[in-house]
């Protein structure tokens, strides 16, 4: 198979070819080719487009692919082909499925439907037994078998001596622990962020110290340990001025934020939007400009799509009853590009392809001649209105349909496949 992708601008800080403007050729999954005006096989397939750029393969740090056990709401292939959709070649998924991502064989199932995929799937592993967070999982055998991290996903680690177990056993292999901060025993009950507008649609709040406690936390552990702590959903302000705090104080702490804690705030759930119930929950203007700014400054590591499928059934019903959680990896180039107008997209980018491999010690494809093509194809100022046409999941629960999005993803290149849409 021989791909042209023609006048292709390249966005990738490794290749000696960043930032010019040239024509590659791919055979057979290998880039074989970079230059000026370069000649192709006959039966090669040429791709150009206005104002096409390519960079590295992009990482998301956090989907759930609902497999084994929730098939109905996504699998492995389909998560994948969301995945590929948008523009990401490698996606972590969290072990909150039935049975949870615990022991060896099941780190060993994901990696065996997913191998030589379109898209690699890495699984994290889970820190507790059945993620119910009481004893460690098989961490070690997890790790030699595959798992890139290790995480109780969608249910924050609550136990500070199991914590500071986790952090003390990866620390021996290097590894990194993940974690949503959010103290259960102040948010439980709530259903959003706790504020005038909880109050005005008279929901139970979810506080911003729930969040900021453990964060807190985590960080004392993670100094005492002298181990590697990653952050998801980072929500709040005073979340990001500790984290910034730790980073210059030396601790071994990384961050990510959603693309819709960038974009929704709880302003937005006046209308009782169940797509908008997620956790941790939207927070307020000044929480968002501030994750905003962060991400300006560089104090964000990378992003984290927490692509979470969810059936109709699951939010069609009252707001109290709903799901928590939304699709996002076919949004999320989209949704950054749009909620931040100011962040260059080759920043954008640059978090996306190396922001997380960096995080989590993931091997850097190259732009350049003779590499393996691990590749994603965009145009950053594409602006369109996104829609089902735009998913790839099997579930459809995105707050994004409808919506003025600026930044298109036109494809991926990645073991020796290639998806364009």
């Amino acid at each position: 198979m021989h791909i042209l992708l023609k006048n292709v601008r390249i966005v990738a800080s490794h290749s000696p070819f960043n930032g010019q403007q040239k024509d590659i050729l791919i055979s057979n999954g290998i880039i074989q080719k970079i230059g000026d005006e370069v000649v192709a096989p006959d039966d090669a397939q040429i791709i150009s487009a206005r104002d096409l750029h390519v960079s590295a393969g992009w990482v998301d740090v956090f989907a759930n692919f609902c497999d084994p056990g929730q098939e109905y709401k996504e699998d492995l292939q389909s998560g994948s082909r969301a995945a590929a959709v948008g523009g990401f070649t490698t996606v972590m998924v969290v072990p909150n499925t039935q049975p949870a991502v615990q022991t060896k064989p099941q780190v060993e199932y994901v990696l065996s439907q997913t191998r030589n995929g379109l898209v690699n799937v890495l699984p994290i592993g889970a820190i507790s037994k059945n993620i119910e967070g009481s004893s460690l999982a098989e961490m070690y055998e997890m790790r030699l078998t595959g798992a890139v991290a290790f995480s109780d996903g969608l249910k924050p680690l609550q136990s500070s001596g199991l914590m500071l177990k986790a952090l003390q056993y990866v620390k021996a292999f290097d590894g990194t622990v993940i974690q949503i901060p959010d103290d259960h025993t102040i948010s439980a009950h709530g259903l959003m962020h706790e504020g005038i507008h909880s109050t005005r649609l008279g929901m139970p709040g979810k506080p911003a110290i729930a969040e900021e406690i453990m964060v807190r936390r985590d960080l004392e552990l993670a100094r005492y340990t002298e181990s590697r702590i990653h952050f998801t959903g980072v929500s709040t302000a005073k979340s990001v001025e500790l984290i910034a705090a730790a980073k210059a104080e030396g601790v071994k702490v990384t961050c990510s934020v959603t693309p819709y804690h960038l974009t929704f705030t709880d302003a937005d759930l006046q209308d009782y939007d169940t797509n908008l119930k997620v956790n941790p929950a939207l927070r307020t203007e000044e929480d968002v400009a501030a994750l905003k700014d962060a991400v300006k400054k560089g104090l964000i590591d990378c992003f984290a799509t927490h692509h979470l499928p969810q059936d109709w059934d699951a939010k069609e019903v009252e707001f109290e009853y709903a799901k928590y959680g939304m699709i996002g990896l076919e949004s999320c180039f989209g949704a950054l590009r749009t909620a931040l107008p100011e962040v260059p997209a080759e920043q954008i980018v640059d978090m996306l392809s190396n922001g997380a491999r960096k995080v989590f010690n993931l091997p850097t494809p190259s732009v350049e001649e003779g590499a393996q093509a691990e590749l994603t194809l965009f145009t950053p100022d594409t602006e369109y209105t996104f829609g089902p046409a735009h998913i790839g999941s099997k579930s459809k629960n995105s707050a994004y349909l409808g919506r003025e999005l600026k930044g298109a993803v036109v494809g991926i290149f990645n073991n020796g496949k290639a998806y364009i849409g």
